[in-house]
């Protein structure tokens, strides 16, 4: 059974999670670089280099929010960048965050699912996504639809959270995780599930080289996995 957020409600966990983002949207910048310290900006810098030296020029963001990957990508100069998300709320933060920077015209974020993307076969030079494979409902649907949609020779980034194995950041981590998260995220956003939710789909989530398996049942090629501050995190890397 999946994790959702709403334990105590029906409803598939996409429609779960599109609801959880729309009540957290106004506070969710606000408590991703609070509670991780502002690390998370690090994070997407680093996925974000790894797509230079192939200079993409049309990009699409995956699971985009409030649209702080696809404002990352734009260090690439591409022609182009897409992003989409199932939760309105975060892309109406998204697209006032895009305005004030005037980039609209290489910006656009939409409405959509997904495992379910209308965009035709081999469009994409690049495809990206941060910290959004984990809400998938059906993960090897959605990194299908994505290789899919991306041209070969192009390159997928994800960026994942994933479980420390090392001691004594392990057992750190897991209370942080399990004590301290729930609490400020409750406290700030109001949502007094949505940050117990986050804890438990990153216990749930197959990382590392069980993530690089599916990635590669996916249609995806030459794939590795970069973790990062002690495995908090790991940058995916595949190829088509």
């Amino acid at each position: 059974m999946s994790v959702v957020p709403y334990k105590h409600k029906d409803g598939s966990k996409r429609e779960q999670v599109a609801e959880m983002f729309d009540n957290i949207s106004p506070k969710y910048d606000l408590l991703n670089h609070l509670l991780s310290a502002g690390v998370d900006i690090y994070w997407r810098k680093r996925a974000i280099k790894l797509l230079r030296k192939q200079q993409p020029k049309i990009i699409l963001d995956i699971a985009t929010g409030t649209g702080d990957f696809a404002i990352e990508a734009l260090s690439l100069k591409p022609e182009k960048i897409i992003g989409v998300d199932i939760s309105e709320g975060m892309l109406a933060v998204g697209r006032e965050k895009i305005a004030k920077l005037g980039k609209q015209d290489v910006i656009t974020l939409q409405s959509g699912d997904s495992e379910s993307l209308t965009f035709s076969n081999n469009y994409f030079d690049a495809i990206i996504v941060s910290f959004g494979v984990r809400n998938f409902q059906n993960l090897l649907t959605g990194l299908t639809e994505m290789n899919r949609v991306m041209k070969p020779g192009g390159t997928c980034v994800v960026v994942e959270f994933s479980k420390p194995r090392s001691f004594p950041f392990k057992q750190f981590y897991n209370f942080y995780f399990k004590y301290i998260l729930p609490l400020i995220g409750k406290t700030v956003s109001k949502d007094s599930s949505a940050y117990t939710y986050l804890p438990e789909s990153v216990q749930a989530f197959p990382d590392g080289e069980a993530f690089l398996e599916i990635f590669k049942k996916a249609g995806f090629i030459n794939t590795r996995c970069i973790p990062l501050t002690f495995g908090i995190c790991s940058i995916y890397i595949g190829h088509k």
